[in-house]
């Protein structure tokens, strides 16, 4: 991790591994990136959306592979509905 990101935002990537983490159990990539998208929908704020969205796009080296689909599926449907 970069010396220049903040701690809250170190936490979210934690956090958001985590989450990663325990909804991929014995489930496919991207039904686990599904459940882990719509857990950020539900449970996170919009400002804690839109910081690991940002670190996501810039960079996103700390996150998983489902972390980063998951990600992909907000954008996509923010997009979607605007």
């Amino acid at each position: 991790m970069g010396s220049c990101m903040d701690s809250e935002l170190k936490h979210l990537i934690k956090m958001l591994n985590e989450i990663s983490a325990n909804l991929a159990r014995g489930e496919g990539e991207e039904q686990a990136a599904a459940r882990v998208a719509d857990h950020l929908k539900r449970f996170w704020a919009p400002a804690m959306r839109a910081k690991i969205a940002a670190y996501g796009n810039s960079d996103g080296d700390e996150l998983v592979a489902v972390s980063k689909q998951a990600l992909s599926l907000l954008r996509f449907e923010s997009a979607a509905s605007a």
